[in-house]
């Protein structure tokens, strides 16, 4: 009894000890990495590889490396049995989308994403980086990829992203604006959230209120053109020209009229939240921080002193809170 209990003893040693270098190897690989180091990074990765040759997180990392070393070919050598193992996660495809797009082999690269899906059905990753590839080749299906990650994982943002920005470049009056401002809930500290911004209060002064009585087609219609209508209504607002007031005000009475007439029928988290904002006394400084900085830096900078408990409040607000929309309020299916 005495030998077993033992054996078990050194036994949990030797897997503590394993686990503990594999920590300490990525851990160091990775600062490499950050460093941008990576020959060092794949140093550590392969000889660490050589002590556990089965180490999904090994492998994942040295692929990475391999990647940002720009040596697209090693990382295809390492991801290819990966992508074979039928336990391959998302994050494994993901790696082999990056790779097979870095070698323009985009054959291998659509193949691979199908298969992902299959597998994956409610991965939004892959939904977003798998319309990417079809953009790239300017297969313009690329959208009802997206639209189908956004059914499918709802509070992923990359699919709102590349979706806004395709619809701003159709005739599309609505979708810009509800996916644009979607996004920049989910991702508001990032560039791309800046870069969404200013296209929205470029949709809104290009866009909406140019030629609003055209009508949406296809199956979103309804939706979308209950919008529009809504958005017809404060048409008045505008007259002498769009900027931040004037926006917090169209988008004040809109909610208040969607809340009246369509909200019962298309509930719509964005619209929730935009409710719960004004109720709040909170609308305007969204409204600012949406708009403001992106108009006019200096303005906004004086609108945020001049009102600075008011903003205190909002982004004390933002910060307590993750925005998420859920599931069954997808009104677009292409």
């Amino acid at each position: 009894m005495k030998k077993i209990f033992l054996l078990l003893f050194s036994f949990s040693c030797i897997t503590v000890t394993f686990a503990q270098q594999e920590t300490s190897a990525l851990e160091t690989a990775r600062t490499y990495m950050r460093a941008a180091d990576w020959d060092n990074a794949i140093l550590v990765l392969n000889r660490a590889l050589q002590q556990d040759p089965k180490n999904i997180d090994l492998q994942k990392d040295l692929v990475m490396a391999y990647y940002y070393k720009r040596d697209y070919t090693r990382a295809l050598e390492k991801i290819q049995p990966m992508l074979d193992d039928n336990n391959a996660d998302e994050v494994v495809y993901q790696l082999g989308g990056n790779v097979y797009k870095a070698l323009e082999e985009v054959k291998e690269a659509d193949k691979m994403y199908k298969k992902a899906l299959k597998k994956f059905p409610k991965s939004g990753p892959l939904y977003s980086e798998y319309g990417e590839l079809l953009w790239e080749k300017k297969d313009y299906d690329a959208i009802k990829i997206w639209e189908k990650g956004i059914e499918a994982a709802p509070s992923f943002p990359g699919n709102y992203y590349n979706a806004a920005l395709f619809y701003y470049y159709t005739k599309d009056k609505v979708w810009t604006l509800l996916y644009g401002e979607i996004f920049v809930n989910m991702e508001y500290l990032t560039d791309r959230a800046t870069e969404m911004k200013k296209l929205l209060l470029t949709t809104y002064k290009e866009k909406l209120y140019n030629d609003l009585e055209t009508k949406t087609k296809g199956k979103s219609s309804e939706f979308a053109n209950a919008v529009l209508q809504t958005f017809n209504k404060q048409g008045s607002l505008v007259n002498k020209g769009i900027n931040t007031e004037t926006l917090n005000m169209v988008r004040t009475r809109f909610i208040l009229d969607w809340f009246k007439t369509y909200a019962a029928k298309y509930p719509y988290r964005l619209f929730d939240y935009q409710q719960q904002l004004i109720k709040a006394g909170l609308f305007e400084a969204y409204n600012q921080w949406l708009f403001g900085a992106v108009e006019n830096l200096s303005a906004f900078d004086q609108w945020t002193k001049t009102n600075a408990e008011t903003y205190t409040k909002f982004t004390e607000f933002q910060k307590g809170r993750v925005f998420k929309m859920p599931a069954g309020q997808h009104y677009n299916e292409l």
